[in-house]
């Protein structure tokens, strides 16, 4: 099977585009590339219904962060801070980099 690759990467800011949470940010905490899903801090909270177990002798009702599409958020640029398409660009070093559609700079460290 084939890699899919997605504009976003874990540890980026980014903005939501349309859902229940439009027009908030947050951080990517997990990508899941097959399936074209993220998982954004506080954005898509979900609660689950979690068994005591012997490590959360607890249990009850958790709330946490739910997958979604991929497609429905925009990278933020660090340089410009604004929501922004991704484009590639080859860097100083020669290896394909991503980078802002609006300012040019590099999204990658």
């Amino acid at each position: 099977m084939v890699q899919k690759k997605l504009a976003v990467r874990r540890g980026d800011r980014v903005l939501v585009l349309s859902g229940k949470d439009k027009g908030k940010k947050g951080k990517v905490i997990t990508t899941l590339p097959d399936a074209g899903r993220i998982k954004v801090e506080g954005i898509n909270l979900i609660k689950k219904h979690a068994k005591p177990t012997p490590k959360v002798p607890q249990g009850g009702i958790r709330e946490m962060e739910g997958a979604f599409a991929a497609s429905k958020v925009m990278v933020i640029c660090p340089a410009c801070s604004k929501p922004t398409r991704v484009g590639k660009k080859i860097g100083a070093d020669g290896r394909r980099v991503r980078s802002c559609k609006r300012c040019g700079e590099s999204l990658d460290k």
